[in-house]
């Protein structure tokens, strides 16, 4: 009982912080901010909970983007399109619109930044979770001769193939969507193939890359964290944005304990690998690169190179200042993981990260 007040207290406190940022930064009126204080607080007396208005989850949802630390893409947090989805109640309904959240976000190449939102956690503890980590992912399997497709995907796939799912066994099997509701045995949905754009790395100048066979998928849309607006916790809340070529060409193709690209594309270039004095490493790593950048331009989808995306940050910590509101962030996830220190982030070493809300939150991995 003395927790269930306690956690009724912490919710009250957090809601009424979030909805006075939302009426400040609205323009709303201060009766109407005084009306909907009072409406919050019988709702959690009575229900030790609230529902948010679609104008607050909207908001709440872009502040969080605003917010989160480890994001360099927040110039455009304004731009996010937030789909309310709270009313599903099944497995099946809740696939249907994450389906149609990656055809919106996709939108043919011309990415989207989108939310969809789904039922908050309940005072009880029931909620729902997707236990994928991004909605589109390449699986991974263990084999006899090594890891096939990406070592990151080792846990989910096992646990979907489990559920009855069955991957063809390639590099670059789409692994399906699966879905929980309150701790029940959770459901897998595979993705329809029209709804995954990928996109074959070729090099604008070297005609022989496209040898290597490499590809990836157009959109990231992250599925495993929490959205958390005033208290409230939406525990199936994906988003997505756009891929910065870095976050590809530099990491999931390249880092060792992944796709590991790097040495075979060394190897086609004809780079000597026989000593780290050579930087074989780097030398693959820029044509990786280059080839992640061009190839998605030249099939006609969104991305950002790791400089542009760099002074994008920059334009958005300036916009920041002159609206009074310090910048949330982590060094170490802003500077990219390739050329860092040629980006002005480099210099800005002295951010700081704090606990903010509303903001995008790790939770507990469901399985």
């Amino acid at each position: 009982m003395i927790n269930a007040i306690n956690q009724s207290k912490d919710v009250a406190q957090a809601a009424e912080q979030f909805v006075r940022q939302f009426y400040e930064e609205t323009g709303r009126s201060l009766s109407e901010l005084e009306k909907r204080l009072a409406e919050i607080e019988r709702a959690i007396a009575e229900e030790g909970t609230y529902v948010h208005t679609p104008d607050e989850l909207s908001f709440g949802a872009k502040v969080a983007w605003r917010n989160n630390s480890k994001c360099i893409g927040r110039l455009f947090w304004e731009s996010l399109e937030v789909f309310d989805e709270r009313s599903l109640r099944t497995e099946e309904d809740i696939a249907e619109a994450l389906f149609r959240h990656i055809r919106y976000a996709t939108n043919d190449g011309r990415i989207r930044p989108s939310l969809t939102a789904f039922a908050s956690r309940r005072p009880d503890g029931g909620e729902i979770r997707i236990w994928n980590h991004q909605l589109i992912r390449y699986a991974g399997y263990r084999t006899s001769e090594g890891i096939v497709g990406d070592p990151a995907s080792l846990a989910f796939t096992e646990q979907a193939l489990r559920l009855g799912w069955e991957g063809k066994g390639t590099k670059y099997d789409v692994l399906p969507l699966v879905v929980q509701i309150d701790g029940r045995t959770p459901k897998w949905f595979p993705i329809p193939e029209t709804l995954v754009k990928e996109v074959p790395l070729v090099h604008p100048s070297i005609e022989s890359f496209s040898e290597l066979g490499l590809k990836w998928y157009a959109v990231p849309i992250l599925s495993d964290l929490a959205l958390e607006i005033g208290g409230i916790r939406y525990t199936a809340a994906p988003f997505n944005g756009w891929y910065m070529g870095t976050e590809i060409g530099a990491r999931n193709l390249a880092d060792s304990d992944r796709y590991n690209e790097l040495p075979g594309i060394a190897d086609k270039l004809g780079i000597d690998r026989t000593s780290n004095t050579t930087l074989w490493k780097d030398r693959a790593l820029v044509e990786l690169n280059a080839s992640v950048i061009h190839s998605f331009k030249a099939n006609g989808v969104s991305i950002v190179d790791h400089h542009s995306a760099a002074e994008q940050f920059m334009r958005f910590m300036k916009r920041e200042e002159q609206q009074g509101r310090e910048v949330n962030a982590r060094w170490s996830w802003l500077i990219p993981p390739m050329s860092p220190a040629a980006t002005p982030i480099w210099h800005e070493s002295k951010l700081q990260e704090r606990e903010v809300s509303p903001d995008y939150r790790a939770q507990e991995c469901p399985y």
